[in-house]
C-alpha cells in the first residue's frame, strides 16, 4: 500500500468519517479548511511518527508538512531518506 493510500485511510477514520478516499484530493489544504486543527496535527505527528516509524523533530513541525496528503507523504519520503544519526544530531 503507497503512503498516499494510508495517510488518506488514517484522515479519513480520523476527521472525515463522511468522505471517501476518491473524494479527498492528495493536495486537498487540510489546515486552512479546517479538517485538522492544532491537536489534530499533534495527534497526525503522533501517527507518522508510530506508523512508519519515523522521528518528528522540533524542526520538522512546519505546518507546510502536514498541511495536505502530498506534503505529509513527501514529508515521509523525505524523513526517510535522512540517516538517523542526522536526525539525532549526531
Amino acid at each position: 500500500m503507497s503512503n498516499i493510500a494510508q495517510i488518506k485511510r488514517f484522515l479519513i477514520e480520523e476527521f472525515l468519517p463522511d468522505v471517501t478516499p476518491e473524494q479527498l484530493a492528495d493536495d486537498h489544504d487540510l489546515l486552512s479548511d479546517g479538517v485538522i486543527d492544532s491537536l489534530g496535527v499533534l495527534k497526525l505527528i503522533a501517527w507518522v511518527e508510530d506508523h512508519f516509524a519515523l522521528p518528528v523533530d522540533d524542526t520538522d513541525l512546519d505546518p507546510n508538512n502536514f498541511r495536505s496528503v502530498t506534503a505529509i507523504d513527501a514529508f515521509i519520503t523525505q524523513r526517510r531518506a535522512v540517516p538517523a544519526s542526522a536526525v539525532a544530531g549526531g
